[in-house]
């Protein structure tokens, strides 16, 4: 696979096609991501959950975000790779830019921040010093305790009218990739055709520019429950290999996410 950059992903936008996304946490599993060719591969906070057995992403810290970036660069060297920001090391611009800094010095070309348009000054901070940001609305994880718990975002319409205008704002704040989760298909549909940049979904139906699946959802083995969105392709094909060809192929076809997997 060819080194892939926010170029490759920005042309594939304008050329409508679709492209898969999948979380990885070491070395192993991103060089058979990258063999199968999957463009972006995300070092989530997940890996609190899937990893660590956490209840939350809430305990992960960016030495451990860091720790495992540095694996999944070491076993894919040309995809894409994002790193999460963990909990509470952006609270300031400040924070921000040094716990950025330890992620994109470990491998990362890309970090990703939760938050709406009060996070806008620090995307546009971290840009101005060649930090790219993917911009992370609907479910944000990190704010689990005040939404009570994981649920769908944005289905009044105040709160999907306000979803475009943050995803609009961090645009022109200088985030580079929008990713949408758990919020309804028709939402991120809006989002997708609003925004210039291309734009990410889990749980947000098959219009947006990309999918990305947590690993373990996609092999079938996370430890405590299959999410609505999610697929266990393994079981379709019975190979790991074929797990990740077939996913791909769903995506880029549109058959995934199918309506069963999408919120309304």
């Amino acid at each position: 696979m060819k080194k892939i950059s926010i170029n490759d992903l920005m042309k594939w936008k304008q050329e409508g096609r679709k492209f898969a996304t999948v979380t990885a946490y070491d070395a192993s599993f991103s060089q058979l991501f990258e063999q199968q060719e999957i463009p972006v591969l995300l070092v989530g906070d997940s890996l609190g959950m899937v990893l660590q057995g956490k209840n939350d992403t809430l305990p992960v810290t960016t030495e451990e975000i860091a720790y495992h970036t540095r694996c999944v660069r070491a076993g894919s060297p040309n995809s894409l790779v994002m790193a999460d920001m963990p909990f509470m090391s952006y609270a300031t611009p400040q924070q921000a830019c040094e716990n950025a800094a330890k992620l994109m010095q470990a491998g990362a070309n890309m970090v990703k921040i939760e938050g709406g348009e009060w996070i806008a000054e620090t995307i546009s901070i971290l840009a101005e010093r060649a930090v790219p940001v993917c911009a992370h609305l609907g479910l944000t994880p990190q704010s689990v305790n005040i939404f009570g718990g994981f649920k769908v975002q944005g289905r009044d319409e105040e709160k999907a009218d306000q979803m475009v205008k943050d995803a609009l704002t961090l645009e022109k704040a200088g985030a580079q990739i929008i990713l949408l989760e758990c919020v309804p298909a028709s939402l991120a549909e809006r989002i997708t055709k609003a925004c210039r940049v291309p734009v990410i979904g889990i749980g947000a139906g098959n219009s947006t520019d990309g999918q990305i699946l947590v690993m373990h959802d996609m092999f079938g083995i996370s430890a405590n429950y299959m999410p609505k969105f999610s697929k266990n392709f393994l079981a379709e094909t019975g190979d790991m290999r074929a797990a990740i060809t077939k996913y791909i192929q769903d995506v880029e076809q549109g058959l995934f996410p199918a309506a069963e997997h999408t919120f309304n």
